[in-house]
């Protein structure tokens, strides 16, 4: 992944975070990583944790920003959010798997879409 890349992905997350703080949502933890992967962000929704997929698009020449969410990317943040539940004790009555579309126009602010229960 080249430099521009990393730091359009790491302003996506940080647009990310902002807009999940000020819809009501208490981020915890991110960028957490383990062998098998990384989780991007993890924030209470009241009493639902919310593992947080996030992915930035300059252009949607290569889709959408959430159809980068594949299946095997499913599974595999769903294998990833259960390792950190067992390494971290953490207990939610219910969890759930989002995910932020992050878009960055050529001029303007960036525009963020959030899908709740993604997979």
């Amino acid at each position: 992944m080249t430099k521009r890349n990393q730091a359009v992905g790491a302003y996506g997350e940080r647009c990310a975070v902002r807009h999940l703080t000020e819809a009501g949502l208490r981020p915890i933890a991110r960028n957490w990583r383990c062998p098998a992967g990384e989780i991007d962000i993890i924030a209470w929704d009241g009493p639902v944790l919310a593992f947080c997929e996030v992915k930035t698009r300059r252009g949607d020449a290569f889709g959408t920003p959430a159809e980068a969410v594949v299946p095997a990317k499913a599974r595999r943040l769903r294998g990833l959010a259960a390792r950190w539940l067992t390494e971290t004790g953490t207990t939610a009555e219910e969890v759930r798997f989002d995910v932020l579309s992050v878009r960055l126009p050529e001029a303007g602010p960036a525009r963020v879409d959030h899908l709740k229960g993604a997979f």
